[in-house]
């Protein structure tokens, strides 16, 4: 007697399907966009009207070359121009992935425009932008404490059982920091804790000054605690949905920073844009 087992099975191969003559395959439907860079190109005629403006962003993206060269951050005060050139710089910066509020006496939001490292920055008398890999504001006030941390002396509940030994950790790692030192990352997301470890090491830290937001396909909410050094950063998915839970100890979390390959890259699109317009 043959095996099952050596039998060719049952429901599969030529004429096992119903026929449908005529029918149209049809397959799953795809993601059909893809995120780009195309030139925004402002809808004005040039006239000499707006020759203060041009010539403002031509400086910006001179700073922006010098920025990726290591220069300092250059600071642009737009105060000066009527009503016709500020909407003609308004409409050429765009708004980007980045946006950062700076809490303090002037707040300060910074709003990454289309090019990488060039910055509208908004606040109480202030209207300016900033051409650097982050504004320098959002690193003179990230730890300035918008809510004092407490420290191990933060009230306990007894479920909170392993935030403690994070906190001595994040405390050796923000003391003992330098400049050349490489961003230390304490994976929560990998990590056996409870809620009340979190809302526990939350207390703890305190919070800083600056909260950042970048947007792609999904969203990373970045905050400065108020232990120097120490960031939130969260990682949340097109849903919504938090998929990576961390802290780092660095003078500024990666996803905020423009890089120089990208001041470089957005002085010459800039260019192209001016010479466009003209």
């Amino acid at each position: 007697m043959v095996s099952n087992f050596h039998l060719p099975p049952t429901g599969y191969g030529p004429g096992s399907q119903p026929s449908d003559e005529g029918a149209e395959l049809e397959y799953m439907q795809l993601p059909q966009d893809m995120r780009a860079y195309t030139a925004h190109i402002p809808e004005v005629e040039f006239n000499p009207a707006l020759t203060a403006a041009m010539e403002v962003m031509g400086q910006i993206a001179r700073a922006a070359d010098s920025a990726a060269r290591g220069g300092a951050n250059t600071r642009f005060d737009l105060s000066g121009l009527n009503a016709e050139n500020r909407a003609l710089v308004a409409e050429t910066m765009g708004h980007g992935e980045v946006s950062i509020r700076m809490h303090g006496i002037p707040a300060v939001a910074a709003q990454e425009s289309v090019f990488a490292g060039i910055w509208s920055l908004k606040g109480a008398g202030l209207d300016a932008i900033e051409v650097g890999p982050v504004p320098a504001q959002a690193r003179s006030r990230a730890f300035e404490p918008l809510r004092n941390g407490q420290g191990a002396q933060a009230a306990k509940t007894p479920a909170v059982i392993n935030a403690p030994p994070l906190l001595v950790e994040l405390t050796d790692k923000s003391r003992a920091y330098t400049a050349e030192d490489e961003v230390h990352v304490i994976n929560l997301s990998l990590l056996p804790h409870t809620e009340d470890d979190l809302a526990w090491l939350d207390m703890a830290l305190g919070q800083g000054s600056v909260d950042i937001l970048s947007r792609g396909y999904g969203n990373c909410r970045v905050t400065s605690t108020a232990m120097p050094h120490v960031w939130k950063v969260q990682f949340f998915n097109s849903m919504d949905t938090l998929i990576l839970d961390t802290y780092e100890v660095t003078d500024m979390p990666e996803v905020a920073i423009a890089a120089p390959e990208d001041l470089a890259d957005s002085a010459g699109r800039l260019r192209e844009v001016l010479e466009a317009i003209r």
